[in-house]
């Protein structure tokens, strides 16, 4: 994920603002890290690049 896509970014909960924690970086991309919901207390992880933005209920 480019770290640019951070103004886009909104809960899909709550359309809250999300923060960024970096876990990997590889310089161009974050690789993994978590994007967090203060406002609905709800987590977002990145793997491999990809932020995973589907609401929990539709999470497996």
């Amino acid at each position: 994920m480019k770290r640019e896509l951070m103004d886009i970014l909104a809960c899909p909960v709550c359309k809250g603002e999300l923060t960024l924690k970096v876990e990997k970086e590889d310089g161009v991309e974050i690789v993994e890290g978590t994007l967090s919901c203060k406002a609905c207390n709800e987590d977002y992880p990145i793997q491999d690049t990809i932020p995973n933005l589907l609401p929990p209920s539709l999470r497996s």
